[in-house]
């Protein structure tokens, strides 16, 4: 038979630890609140572990960190709303050229007399294509236009049915070719540096600026309804998305967001994301553009090496260059968050990867 007096004293014992526990537990927050005593310095971080915040530290969280609310988009940004029934805005851009969106992704379709020509085909919403396209006409589609190879843009066309002659520049077909995606057909049709395409009483004049967000990204203009579409380029009202719209080639964006500014059109379709845009909608984000290069550069050239990072670490050359370009993006993000910040939807979402990848460019293009 268990000795009782045993058995209590187990039970006692576990008791007695978690009260002491608690205690202990209790006066070290109290001498951490400086309720007993003086207040004890926080430990170290562990190496590899984050730190103190750099000096001037922006307010808006960088990359990685956590937002449980981002800043609201200005009223510059607005459009109508999407009929979530529908699941797109249709929108009427001249003699039978139209705007399909979701208020996130942007396609276009041209009506002529016998059919349709449909430019890019997003999956968040080609399903839906041809009940828009119905809203206006009974023709089929007869052409696609992809503007560029990326399966965000072009990976519904196979919802569009029937067997459209499908058109693009020539590296578009080599990079589909390469990716051999069944969701993306190779194009029937490609071009080198212009093509013009005329069904019936339409036009459209297709043109190739060299790279930028990546090769093969195409100009599509409509000469009569004065409509220029170029996607992951130019974002009327928004921030770009991420590290210049993912450009293959900083400089080459910078560029073509100049080319496009010199296009005679009234309406602009930028493949993102609400609304369409203006020839000040290409201005503001070229003035963004530069102000984030010029900060860059600044930062770049006054911002010391080796500062605020344990000298242990000097040895470590990864170490010492990831603490130099974190400084310059602090530097940079500080120098342009007045002016842009109440401008640009999404402000805070990418400005810290535009000021990585600009003094990345700077640094080695």
């Amino acid at each position: 038979m268990p000795n009782r007096s045993a058995a209590a004293s187990r039970t006692r014992l576990p008791n007695m630890i978690a009260i002491a526990g608690s205690f202990v537990a209790i006066a070290a927050l109290a001498f951490g609140l400086g309720l007993t005593g003086p207040a004890r310095a926080a430990p170290a971080a562990l190496p590899g572990h984050a730190g103190a915040p750099y000096a001037n530290q922006p307010e808006l969280a960088a990359i990685g960190e956590r937002v449980d609310r981002y800043l609201p988009v200005p009223d510059e940004a607005a459009a109508p709303a999407v009929d979530a029934a529908k699941g797109y805005r249709l929108q009427e851009l001249g003699r039978g050229l139209y705007l399909v969106t979701d208020n996130a992704y942007q396609s276009m379709f041209l009506v002529y007399e016998t059919g349709v020509v449909m430019v890019d085909a997003p999956p968040r919403y080609s399903a839906q294509l041809l009940k828009a396209i119905a809203e206006v006409t009974d023709q089929p589609v007869t052409h696609v236009i992809y503007s560029h190879s990326h399966i965000d843009h072009i990976g519904g066309v196979l919802d569009l049915g029937g067997s459209p002659i499908t058109i693009a520049h020539d590296e578009t077909k080599r990079l589909l070719a390469r990716a051999a995606d069944p969701k993306r057909p190779v194009p029937t049709v490609t071009f080198g540096d212009t093509y013009s395409l005329k069904v019936g009483s339409q036009v459209l004049e297709l043109s190739y600026h060299g790279v930028a967000h990546e090769p093969g990204n195409i100009f599509i203009y409509a000469p009569e309804q004065k409509t220029l579409m170029v996607v992951d380029v130019v974002f009327p009202g928004w921030m770009p998305w991420r590290r210049f719209a993912l450009a293959q080639d900083v400089p080459g964006y910078f560029q073509q967001v100049a080319d496009i500014d010199k296009v005679p059109f009234e309406t602009f379709v930028g493949g993102h994301v609400n609304r369409v845009g203006t020839h000040q909608d290409v201005r503001d984000q070229l003035e963004f553009m530069n102000d984030v290069k010029a900060a860059a550069l600044t930062s770049l050239q006054t911002t010391a090496p080796e500062k605020e990072m344990d000298p242990a670490d000097f040895a470590n050359p990864w170490a010492v260059f990831d603490n130099y370009i974190d400084r310059v993006v602090v530097q940079c993000v500080n120098a342009v968050t007045p002016k842009w910040q109440p401008r640009l939807a999404a402000f805070d979402v990418y400005i810290w990867d535009q000021c990585y990848a600009m003094e990345q460019s700077l640094r080695i293009d």
